[in-house]
């Protein structure tokens, strides 16, 4: 069992995670939603390494259990409660596709078997993501602006995770050669 990633912020904006989803299907998958591997406070904070993506949390609970095919449970951030959710399986698959923000950093790295950089320009996935925001009621323009955003660039520059895809996809959607 493969566990590929892909770093979210920059990509095709998907309605239901706010995130991206790859451009093209990867047989016999299963998504997990960086969402659920937020905390709602520390993501809302600056932070140069993503403080509020949970990564070890993802690590323990999801990547390695699937990974080595022994299963376990987890627990998805439950936002209307704001705290974490009942336990439920670690999803069954052949191919585990994660997409999160900050998800390219040291603590996870080793326990990815692929990695997948949407390359989105910083101006284009702000505009995408302040667009899926207003459509759906929400208010982040400041959260973007002065939280999001800073911590992105912050990200890109101590840990250079464009550097570390081993697939590139381009905006228009295929892998790059």
């Amino acid at each position: 069992m493969s566990v590929l990633s892909q770093a979210a912020l920059r990509g095709q904006p998907n309605a239901a995670s706010g995130y991206v989803t790859p451009p093209y299907a990867v047989p016999g998958s299963v998504r997990m939603r960086g969402d659920d591997f937020l905390d709602p406070a520390r993501s809302h904070h600056r932070s140069s390494d993503w403080d509020g993506v949970e990564r070890v949390r993802l690590r323990d609970t999801v990547l390695r259990p699937f990974r080595s095919g022994t299963g376990g449970t987890f627990q998805r951030f439950d936002w209307s409660t704001r705290d974490l959710g009942e336990p439920e399986p670690v999803p069954v698959g052949r191919v585990l596709v994660v997409d999160l923000i900050g998800l390219f950093h040291p603590e996870v790295l080793d326990d990815l078997d692929l990695t997948v950089w949407c390359d989105v320009d910083l101006d284009t996935a702000v505009a995408r993501g302040l667009a899926r925001d207003r459509a759906l009621g929400r208010s982040h323009e400041r959260l973007w602006h002065d939280v999001w955003v800073p911590n992105e660039r912050d990200f890109a520059e101590r840990f250079a995770p464009r550097s570390m895809a081993q697939v590139l996809v381009p905006s228009g959607g295929q892998p790059a050669d």
